[in-house]
C-alpha cells in the first residue's frame, strides 16, 4: 500500500483554544484507518479540516500529492473524499431509493438544459443504476420504496454508508458509524466496511467501539487533547501504555 492521504503538522484553533496541535499522520491507499482518543481529543474537528468543513489554522492536508486542505467542502468532495456524520443527515421524507439518488450528484452532476429539452435521459438511468448498486451492496435493495424516516436505526446508518458509496469515493470518513448498533449489526457493518477496502477504497474511521476497531483497522492513530498520542497496529495499540492511560483511564481492557 502507497500514502494516499496525508495529514501533515495540521493545527487548529479556536480562539484561545487549540483543539488540535500539530497532528501527522498517513493513510495508505485502500487501507482501514482508525483514529481513536477520549472525548475533546480533537478526531472530529481532523475530521472536519480533511473534508473541507474547517480550514486548519496551519499544516495541510495532502490526497494523492494534492493539497486539499482549504478547500471548499464541495471541490473536497469532487476530488473523491466523502464523509458521514455520527448523526444521521438523511432526508427522512424521502424514500431510501430518493435518498441514495442524492449521493450520485458528484459522478452525474445535474444539468438543467439537458433537462428541460430531454437530453438527460441516459444520465438519470446511470444514476438510478448506480443509486440501487449501492443499495444493494449495503443490503437496502428490499427497502427502495420506504420512506427513510420509518428506517430502524441499523437500516438508517447503513442507508447514510450508500448515500456516501453512490457518490464512487476515494476517501470515506466515517464519524462514529457504529453507534447505536446491536452486536450483529455492528459484525454485518464490518464485514461490509472490508468489502469496500477491498474495492480499493479508503477508510479513515472515527470510533469509539475498540472492538470493532480492533478487529477491523490495519493501523490506528490514537489522539489526546489534540496531539499524536501513539500509532500502530492493533496489538501494538492494544498494550500500549500511554493509550491505557489515556484512553481507557488506565484500565488494559483495550481489546
Amino acid at each position: 500500500m502507497t500514502d494516499f492521504l496525508e495529514v501533515d503538522n495540521l493545527t487548529m484553533r479556536f480562539g484561545g483554544l487549540t483543539a488540535v496541535d500539530g497532528l501527522s499522520f498517513k493513510v495508505k491507499h485502500g487501507e482501514i484507518h482508525g483514529l481513536i482518543g477520549p472525548n475533546g481529543a480533537g478526531k472530529t474537528t481532523t475530521f472536519n479540516m480533511i473534508s473541507g468543513f474547517y480550514k486548519p489554522t496551519s499544516g495541510s492536508v495532502r490526497l494523492r500529492g494534492e493539497t486539499i486542505s482549504g478547500l471548499k467542502m464541495y471541490e473536497v468532495a469532487r476530488r473523491g473524499v466523502v464523509r458521514t456524520f455520527q448523526h444521521s443527515t438523511l432526508f427522512n421524507e424521502l424514500t431510501v431509493l430518493e435518498n441514495a439518488l442524492v449521493g450520485t450528484h458528484m459522478p452525474f452532476r445535474p444539468n438543467i438544459f439537458a433537462a428541460i429539452i430531454g437530453w438527460d435521459r441516459e444520465d438519470r438511468r446511470g444514476a438510478e443504476a448506480r443509486a440501487r448498486e449501492a443499495l444493494d451492496f449495503f443490503g437496502l435493495g428490499h427497502l427502495t420504496g420506504e420512506y427513510a424516516g420509518d428506517l430502524s436505526h441499523g437500516h438508517m446508518r447503513a442507508l447514510g454508508m450508500a448515500v456516501a458509496y453512490a457518490s464512487h469515493p476515494d476517501v470515506m470518513l466515517l464519524d462514529e458509524p457504529f453507534t447505536g448498533m446491536n452486536p450483529e449489526e455492528t459484525r454485518r457493518m464490518m464485514d461490509l466496511m472490508e468489502k469496500l477496502s477491498h474495492e480499493g477504497i479508503t477508510i479513515l474511521i472515527v470510533e469509539h467501539d475498540m472492538q470493532a476497531i480492533m478487529g477491523l483497522c490495519h493501523t490506528i492513530t490514537c489522539m489526546s487533547f489534540g496531539k499524536l498520542l501513539a500509532e500502530g497496529g492493533p496489538d501494538h495499540i492494544r498494550n500500549h501504555p500511554d493509550v491505557i492511560e489515556a484512553y481507557l483511564g488506565g484500565s488494559r481492557d483495550v481489546a
